[in-house]
């Protein structure tokens, strides 16, 4: 035979539950990395990249600015990896229309590095899609020494992407 529960007791049954419910999503979203972004207004590209962070969980802030050539000097990013945009992610620099998952990498292997670029904007990667076709191009690891290597390669395809 049970006994009906107290109006209190369900109460804190139902919070517990709740709170059990929900606890880890909310810990996860307070984890999310922020990523700072510069980038001008009127770029329509720059804007589909903060969207592609987005839908990967990362926060974002953008600022916008007239041009990021003078944040990526300031945040020590050499010109030649240049792109439309420059962000800075616990404090690595991202240039350029770098995937997420490249982004999530860095993150977890924390090399000794001022951060990656995609030089250019290259057409198929994160915000410059352009149906199926993506041009081959290099995630690029800048060294504290200044120079790059290749971090990821991502080849071309004409095709239906993966």
């Amino acid at each position: 035979m049970s006994l009906p529960m107290s109006r209190r007791r369900w109460l804190a049954w139902a919070g517990s539950l709740a709170g059990a419910t929900l606890a880890p999503g909310l810990a996860m979203a307070a984890r999310q990395p922020l990523i700072e972004v510069w980038k001008s207004e009127s770029c329509g590209c720059c804007g589909a990249w903060v969207e592609h962070l987005q839908a990967h969980g990362f926060q974002v802030k953008v600022n916008h600015v007239r041009g990021p050539a003078e944040y990526r000097e300031k945040l020590g990013m050499p010109d030649e990896f240049g792109s439309c945009h420059t962000a800075l992610v616990q404090g690595y620099v991202l240039e350029g229309h770098v995937p997420a998952r490249e982004i999530r990498r860095l993150l977890a292997e924390r090399p000794a590095a001022i951060g990656l670029a995609v030089p250019g904007m290259p057409v198929g990667s994160p915000g410059m899609e352009v149906g199926e076709r993506r041009d081959a191009y290099d995630v690029i690891l800048v060294g504290r020494d200044r120079k790059g290597r290749v971090y990821q390669h991502y080849p071309a395809l004409s095709g239906t992407r993966p």
